[in-house]
């Protein structure tokens, strides 16, 4: 003891940072430890998950395994009424766990009232929105009809929707086509340019593109993901470098299957000015990669993290079809000129999916760009993806980052460890206005809600047996 007060102190601080502040402004060399304590849950299910912990290991290795196996290639399109199991006419859609129209948030009450229009079940806005609030018309979450869709993510049985299948497991999603930024229907608009851009999409994009699909068979789109990744996207927020190699991979089809030239030009064009044409890609080759891990006796592991604009909810390997859910909040943001979070309606989108598919977020140590553009540093980024390999279970074998010395990503959230740790998956993402028509209003990043996987733990571990 006499001597340890002769040397010089070295103090390590657990817990809040701020109690650190006062050794450093005493000149003390300390040492912050990041440790939270866990979140609190019921002390009888949490020790029921601890005697348990083999069988759930064991459990969530298969889940891993079928996850890292997964074989997502694009093959082919067609309609949503056609291809999408249980579609019909009269339903729609949406992205994030189940809503009624009464609980829309804004954004998705607008696209709702773009798709009537759209499909012509409605001539004017107001008419739409007495459809949509009569009971007439169905509406069910993406997730739940082997699907994803971006922001509001509507999809009305006229869309053109893009099928993945995941080839090792025979599984198969859909996603509907990117449109582009601005005042867009993912975003709640539903004006006339917004009207005639759907209908373009589906008579001539759509066309064009199943024919060049067709003829090139199937795409593979893990290696197109592999490939951004190293060219500097994280395949959520920024898709610049898988948009190119996918336009790479179908200029030459379009253009010797596309009759018209000046039609394939402008399919070439829209394509090549939309930097976010791949992002409905990597969502529905995340839902295919994921949903053949789902349904796995004892899996703690997440395989659906959805957002409605008012309710996030999450989807666990061993927990079925149940949603566990808590309210969405609003991201913290780099918003555009004009805009501030009081005009920011909170998460929206089924794009989680790239996140829990060890993308977007956790991946976005690959893509510093994004961190910049919502105001943080290259030193943010590989923080935020070293903090995500805490909560999973596995580290991806094709989907590598080159600034950590090509390891791979975060892979298999693990709902234990979200609450043993008390570190939140972390979400990068768009943000759109809170009011419907005014599309998205910046970029920013937000980690998911504490309940949702405070519920999921607990549901989780009344089911072990």
């Amino acid at each position: 003891m006499h001597t340890l007060f002769k040397s010089e102190l070295k103090v390590i601080n657990i817990g809040l940072p701020t109690f650190r502040k006062a050794l450093e402004d005493a000149q003390v060399q300390s040492l912050q430890v990041d440790w939270r304590p866990p979140i609190s849950v019921d002390p009888a299910r949490l020790q029921r998950v601890k005697s348990m912990r083999l069988n759930i290991e064991k459990a969530n290795a298969k889940a891993l395994e079928i996850i890292l196996g997964g074989m997502p290639q694009l093959i082919g399109m067609g309609q949503a009424i056609d291809v999408i199991p249980g579609m019909k006419s009269n339903l729609l859609l949406h992205a994030g766990p189940p809503i009624t129209w009464k609980r829309m948030c804004g954004p998705m009450r607008g696209a709702i009232v773009g798709a009537l229009l759209y499909e012509k079940k409605a001539a004017n806005a107001d008419e739409a929105e007495r459809l949509a609030a009569s009971g007439e018309i169905e509406f069910a979450p993406c997730h739940e009809h082997d699907s994803v869709g971006p922001m509001a993510g509507i999809v009305s049985g006229s869309m053109p929707v893009f099928i993945v299948k995941n080839e090792q497991y025979g599984n198969v999603a859909y996603s509907t086509m990117n449109e582009g930024l601005g005042k867009v229907l993912r975003y709640g608009a539903y004006d006339e340019t917004t009207i005639k851009r759907l209908q373009w999409m589906e008579k001539t994009l759509y066309p064009t593109l199943k024919a060049a699909f067709a003829k090139l068979e199937k795409i593979d789109l893990k290696n197109i993901i592999a490939q951004a990744l190293h060219m500097g996207d994280e395949v959520h927020n920024r898709n610049r470098a898988a948009t190119s190699v996918f336009y790479r991979t179908i200029a030459p089809a379009i253009v010797t299957t596309c009759a018209d030239a000046t039609t394939a030009a402008e399919v070439l064009e829209f394509i090549n000015h939309n930097d976010h044409f791949f992002l409905n890609l990597s969502m529905a080759a995340s839902k295919a990669t994921l949903d053949a891990a789902r349904n796995i006796e004892n899996s703690s592991i997440v395989v659906g993290m959805s957002r409605n604009g008012t309710d996030f909810g999450v989807q666990l390997s061993g927990t079925g079809k149940q949603w566990f859910t808590g309210p969405a909040d609003v991201p913290d943001a780099l918003f555009f000129p004009g805009f501030s979070k009081a005009d920011a309606n909170p998460d929206i989108g089924d794009s989680a999916i790239t996140e829990t598919n060890s993308l977007g977020g956790f991946a976005i140590a690959a893509s510093p760009a994004i961190v910049q553009f919502v105001g943080g540093s290259t030193e943010d980024a590989l923080r935020y993806t070293r903090q995500m390999y805490e909560i999973t279970a596995g580290e991806n074998n094709a989907y590598q980052i080159p600034y950590l010395n090509f390891r791979g990503t975060p892979t298999g959230i693990d709902v234990i460890k979200v609450v043993e740790k008390n570190i939140l998956p972390f979400i990068d993402t768009g943000v759109a206005h809170k009011q419907p028509g005014i599309g998205q209003i910046g970029a920013g990043v937000v980690d998911a809600p504490v309940e949702p996987f405070k519920k999921a733990f607990e549901h989780f571990a009344e089911s072990l047996h």
